[in-house]
C-alpha cells in the first residue's frame, strides 16, 4: 500500500513540473470557448444596476420664477413680472447600440396669471443622438406652439457638436465638454440661430451633490424675433451664465437605482444682452424641480 501512495505522489509531482514547464513559470492550460474558471454571474440584486433596456426616459418638472429662452423673456403683456412658470420635460430615447438613439419629446410652459392661455408654449421634438467618441453628434426638429396665438407657430431644424474631451484629455470625466449649436427657423422666420458654450461638473463626493456650471454665448442672422428698434437682424444676440444643483433623492431616501434615478435641482441664471440693435433681456432668474431618469 505504501508503494502505491509514492508512486501515486510521483505521478503527481511529475504533471506539475510538466504543467509549469522547465523555468517553473505556470502555462496557460487552455479552455473549450463555453467553459470558465468562473461561476456566472447572477441577476442583479434590486439595490444595484440602472435600466439595460432599449428604452430610457427622462422628466423634469419644474418651478420657475421666469421663462427666459435664447436670452428674451418670455412674457405675455398683462401678465405679472412675478408670475410663476410651470414647466414640464419629458423625453424617450431609445438605444440602438452603435447606431443613432433616436428620441421624441415635448416641452411645455405654463404661466400663471397669461391674460390668453395659461398654457404659453408647447414644444414638440424629435431627432437623434450619435456619440463617435470623443464627438457626440444630435441633429432634430423643434415645434412651437402657442395655443390661442397661431400667428407665432413656427418650426425650426437644429443640429449641436459636443466634444467629449476626456478623450482627448484622457481624463476620468469631461473637464469642459465645449459645444457648438446650430438652428435654422423654415417656417416663420427663415433664419439662424447659433450657440458656443461650454459646461463643467463638480462633484462632491459622498454627498449626492453635482453642481453643473454652463456658459454660453449666441449669434443670430436673419431672425425678425430678435430684432431691435432699428430693424437690424444680425449680429451676437446675447450671453448666459448658468448654475445647475442636483441632490440625488436616491441617497436621501434609499431609492434602489434599479428603480431610476431621482433628484431634486435648482437653478439660477443670469442672462445679458450684448448689443442694443437686438433684443435681449438682462434677467436672474432660477427655479426648482424634480427630475426623473429610468
Amino acid at each position: 500500500m505504501r508503494s502505491v501512495l509514492v508512486l501515486a505522489c510521483a505521478g503527481l509531482m511529475l504533471a506539475g513540473r510538466a504543467a509549469a514547464g522547465d523555468d517553473g513559470r505556470a502555462v496557460k492550460l487552455s479552455l473549450e470557448d463555453d467553459q470558465s474558471v468562473y461561476a456566472p454571474p447572477g441577476p442583479p440584486s434590486p439595490t444595484e444596476g440602472v435600466n439595460a433596456g432599449g428604452v430610457n426616459l427622462d422628466m423634469l418638472v419644474s418651478y420657475m420664477t421666469d421663462y427666459v429662452y435664447r436670452g428674451v423673456e418670455q412674457r405675455e403683456a398683462g401678465a405679472r413680472e412675478d408670475a410663476a412658470n410651470y414647466q414640464f420635460d419629458g423625453k424617450l430615447q431609445f438605444d440602438l447600440r452603435q447606431l443613432p438613439h433616436p428620441f421624441v419629446g415635448m416641452f411645455v410652459n405654463v404661466q400663471e396669471g397669461d391674460p390668453i392661455s395659461d398654457f404659453q408654449e408647447m414644444r414638440p421634438y424629435f431627432g437623434a443622438e450619435w456619440r463617435i467618441r470623443p464627438f457626440i453628434f444630435e441633429a432634430g426638429n423643434i415645434s412651437y406652439l402657442y395655443p390661442d396665438r397661431d400667428e407665432l407657430n413656427t418650426a425650426e431644424v437644429y443640429g449641436k457638436v459636443t466634444i467629449d474631451d476626456a478623450v482627448i484629455l484622457k481624463a476620468d470625466n469631461p473637464v469642459l465638454s465645449p459645444y457648438v449649436y446650430g438652428a435654422y427657423d423654415y417656417d416663420l422666420y427663415n433664419g439662424w440661430y447659433l450657440e458656443g458654450g461650454i459646461t463643467h461638473d463638480f462633484v462632491i463626493e459622498g454627498t449626492g451633490i453635482v453642481l453643473t456650471a454652463s456658459a454660453s454665448v449666441a449669434y443670430v442672422m436673419g431672425l425678425e424675433q430678435f430684432a431691435a428698434g432699428d430693424g437690424d437682424q444680425d449680429g451676437f444676440q446675447h450671453y448666459q451664465f448658468s448654475l445647475v444643483g442636483r441632490y440625488s433623492l436616491n441617497n436621501l431616501l434609499n431609492i434602489p437605482r434599479h428603480y431610476g434615478r431621482w433628484s431634486l435641482n435648482g437653478y439660477v441664471s443670469y442672462t445679458d444682452g450684448i448689443t442694443d440693435r437686438l433684443r435681449a433681456d438682462t434677467q436672474v432668474w432660477g427655479g426648482a424641480a424634480i427630475q426623473f431618469t429610468y
